[in-house]
């Protein structure tokens, strides 16, 4: 398959190595030469320099050959011009944009053929709002994600002292968890991935990805930590796209502020939000703006500025100061390895969210969903059975035993919006099967198998 990825910027280089370790044939294109002159160094793929809404560059590239354009340059304006021209001018099938400004989404009939040619609309922004309320809905977890159409939720919580099920095998959680199914598909304990069976003991501090259904797991959550009060009051430093975004979002429902520096916008976003929030005009790093505004009183602080080294910063001064809880964006990889061990509680990757939206499209119709796991080092993956998959017919138990790698287990599956879990369970051609992928080099054996 021939994929073109416009920008090389942090998501399109990420996007881009994620492509081309699946063995895709990967072109990038971006104005900056440097650039591609270092990812191509790195990853096997080829560079085209130049702009990349312009229909020469684009005819450079290849697109006329392409299967799928992704265009995630940091410009909303290039991205759908982009579009336009692979559509108009090269006929390319699939065509994925990044487009981030609000005002545009809220017109969904502009994205159509016969007006803005886009097949898959990203909206990072919107994706990251998403993330952090669910993790605000569910204190203690680390991330909720959901799987296609329906109530199961991928929930990964770092496992506290004073959990139930500290110390305690794995065989003990459905004697916890009364009225529904949980499965535990991965454990890392520093770092380090664990298959969990049902004699592993859970220990302090290991994070641990499982399924249960929506309506558990508040419950699930309790029995790996110390119980969580809900949060009533919200410190965002910044108010850019996403902070206004997020308030938006979450001003009915709590106590929100928010710290922005710049003052012009400052007042933009006090006007947008109104009375339900209070915009503070200052720096999130100064100590003391922090104590004035009462840090010590908040659930949570989000420190979600354009700036990571601001972000890092604030959230870690936040925390000294008494916040409860904090989380910071964080776009580069080092740096999420940098603040392990930090008193920062929650990195929030806007890579991994829009890397996941974009591999699901990438990979067909077969898979239905995907989320990047432990930032980035493994996947779960929502595949369909095809009718001619050896899969069909066989338990869960005989397929991860025979067929499966050894670093990856099935969830669960999702048949006609029910849920199974008990490795005794059939499968059925389209049945939805939930798999974990310990090891990414596993994936294409993982998908070909259920595609047949």
């Amino acid at each position: 398959m021939n994929i073109v990825v416009l920008g090389a910027g942090q998501v399109g280089s990420t996007v881009a190595s994620h492509l081309a370790k699946e063995n895709y044939n990967v072109t990038v294109v971006d104005r900056d030469a440097q650039l591609l002159q270092q990812i191509e160094a790195q990853y096997d793929i080829q560079p085209v320099a130049g702009h990349a809404s312009h229909p020469d560059v684009l005819a450079r590239a290849g697109v006329s050959a392409a299967d799928i354009l992704i265009a995630v340059t940091d410009s909303d304006e290039t991205n759908i011009v982009a579009c336009q021209v692979a559509y108009s001018l090269f006929h390319t099938p699939e065509r994925i944009a990044r487009v981030r400004a609000a005002a545009y989404h809220n017109y969904p009939d502009l994205f159509r053929d016969e007006a803005m040619p886009i097949n898959h609309l990203i909206s990072p922004e919107q994706l990251v709002t998403d993330h952090i309320r669910q993790l605000i809905i569910h204190p203690g977890a680390l991330q909720v994600l959901k799987l296609s159409a329906s109530n199961l939720r991928l929930v990964a919580v770092k496992a506290r002292y004073g959990g139930a099920l500290i110390g305690q095998p794995l065989s003990e959680l459905k004697q916890h968890v009364r009225g529904g199914d949980v499965r535990v598909a991965a454990i890392y304990r520093r770092g380090r991935p664990i298959i969990p069976e049902g004699k592993t003991v859970i220990d302090e501090g290991d994070e641990i990805f499982l399924l249960t259904e929506k309506k558990n797991l508040r419950q699930v959550l309790n029995e790996m930590r110390p119980q969580n009060i809900s949060a009533k009051r919200i410190m965002l430093a910044g108010g850019g796209r996403l902070g206004l975004r997020l308030a938006q979002s979450l001003k009915t429902s709590l106590q929100v502020k928010v710290v922005e520096s710049n003052l012009a916008r400052s007042r933009t976003i006090a006007e947008v939000l109104g009375p339900q929030a209070l915009i503070i005009y200052g720096d999130a790093t100064e100590r003391s703006v922090l104590v004035e505004e009462q840090i010590e009183k908040m659930d949570i602080f989000c420190a979600i500025t354009n700036d990571e080294e601001v972000n890092i910063l604030s959230a870690m001064l936040a925390k000294r100061l008494g916040a409860s809880k904090v989380m910071a964006l964080i776009n580069r990889p080092a740096y999420v390895e940098l603040i392990k061990g930090s008193p920062i509680d929650i990195a929030i990757s806007p890579q991994q969210a829009t890397i996941s939206d974009v591999l699901a499209r990438v990979r067909g119709r077969d898979v239905i969903t995907v989320h990047s796991l432990h930032f980035g080092v493994s996947e779960a993956i929502e595949v369909e059975v095809s009718p001619s998959s050896w899969v069909i017919g066989q338990s869960i138990k005989r397929i991860e035993e025979n067929r499966l790698p050894s670093s990856t287990i099935i969830g669960a599956v999702i048949r006609d919006h029910q849920t199974y879990m008990d490795k005794s369970t059939i499968i059925r051609k389209y049945d939805h099967v939930i798999v974990f992928i310990i090891n990414k080099k596993d994936l294409s054996t993982v998908v070909e198998l259920f595609k047949g």
